[in-house]
């Protein structure tokens, strides 16, 4: 090898060797973004390997995923793409303590992020020399606004302002399976998701205390998505307290909702009956769901929902429907999520062919097998 080619035959290994090595670190300042390579969760019909259910059942588990597929690594520059889960919760109690002089009620929860979710492909636009760019917004299911109105532009807007990167614009698609008026908070998962991925592209410009406190501006809900998966939420909810999960990671749950039938927060709140309140001490309770969540899942004493009830006077089929649910061998603890009108349902049914032929065949019915999901640390997403 002459003395002319041989340092440029260096000088290229070594910057084979280092870029090597910025691919497969992972660091929490600029440059590669620090996202989980454990599995993501997506819903999947069920395969050779799991019973085969009908076309109204879903199965959305966490699937062994590359971290690589879900990013583009633009080196220098940090991340210039994302697709992240925007995943759903369940509230495993819900107690509402009192109205507000503002309108809003006072309620004590504890929140459990589950799988089922919504998937977030957020990119960061190129800029341009003819004039300023706007927002691209998209969405795969029928009658989601696409405007400004929608909670992910709203999100997005917010995280402009409140970062001072006015000028940056995004490509967004939003691809939804969550149903609308669940009680899943379907929306706020979006919001926070899209929040959160703003700051990931844009090197990460708001601290987490900040991503938190900025979450409140959207809705009560939204805050949660930023704990690690398990919370105990008062105020309007977004007062988050990270707890101890009481079930383990993984904890199979399974949600039933009622096809095309939802039901108005406001509404449920006006149909509240303060009278007929639950009159346990939700300290008392979370004490009780992470000291014994093995336990106390089995009995109905704490399987409290203040929403309930006037759910039910509002619609009378979604109180034989849980009925129906908790016939079910193999579920412990059925339950109304949030203000309806899913019903979750924790557990697997002993007789999958049964409840396949009860409800899966349902075409009035939506179910979806998911499970518990956490975060291991607030850098990292679902």
């Amino acid at each position: 090898m002459s003395a002319v080619t041989q340092p440029n035959f260096f000088l290229m290994i070594f910057k084979y060797a280092a870029v090597m090595l910025l691919l497969c670190c992972r660091c929490d300042g600029f440059g590669i973004i620090s996202i989980p390579s454990e599995a993501r969760a997506r819903r999947i019909v069920v395969d050779g390997k799991a019973p085969v259910f009908s076309s109204n059942i879903k199965v959305s588990r966490r699937q062994s995923r590359s971290s690589s597929t879900l990013l583009k690594i633009n080196t220098g520059t940090g991340v210039s793409k994302l697709s992240l889960l925007s995943p759903c919760k369940i509230n495993l109690f819900l107690r509402i303590e009192r109205k507000r002089p503002d309108g809003y009620h006072d309620l004590a929860s504890l929140f459990q992020a589950i799988a089922l979710g919504d998937t977030l492909h957020i990119e960061i636009l190129p800029s341009s020399d003819e004039g300023e760019l706007e927002d691209i917004f998209t969405c795969n299911m029928e009658g989601v606004p696409t405007d400004r109105t929608n909670l992910v532009l709203r999100a997005v807007d917010l995280m402009r302002k409140q970062t001072g990167f006015i000028n940056k614009r995004f490509k967004i698609d939003l691809v939804k399976q969550v149903p609308a008026q669940a009680g899943l908070g379907g929306g706020s998962a979006n919001a926070a998701t899209a929040m959160f991925a703003v700051n990931e592209l844009l090197q990460r410009p708001a601290t987490h205390e900040q991503l938190v406190e900025w979450s409140a501006l959207l809705g009560s809900d939204v805050t949660f998505f930023f704990s690690l998966g398990t919370a105990y939420c008062t105020g309007r909810g977004e007062v988050i307290e990270n707890v101890s999960p009481p079930f383990s990671k993984g904890t199979k749950v399974c949600i039933v909702k009622p096809r095309d039938v939802g039901l108005s927060t406001p509404k449920v709140f006006e149909a509240l009956d303060y009278n007929r309140l639950s009159t346990l001490n939700p300290k008392v309770m979370l004490k009780k769901y992470c000291d014994e969540g093995g336990v106390v899942v089995g009995n109905v004493e704490y399987h409290v929902n203040d929403l309930e009830l006037p759910a039910y006077k509002l619609l009378p089929d979604l109180r034989d429907l849980r009925d129906d649910l908790k016939s079910v061998e193999g579920f412990t603890h059925v339950c109304m999520s949030g203000s309806g009108t899913s019903i979750f349902c924790i557990g697997m049914p002993k007789d999958i062919e049964k409840f396949q032929n009860t409800f899966g065949k349902r075409p009035n019915l939506q179910v979806f097998f998911t499970e518990f999901i956490s975060r291991p640390n607030v850098s990292t997403w679902y």
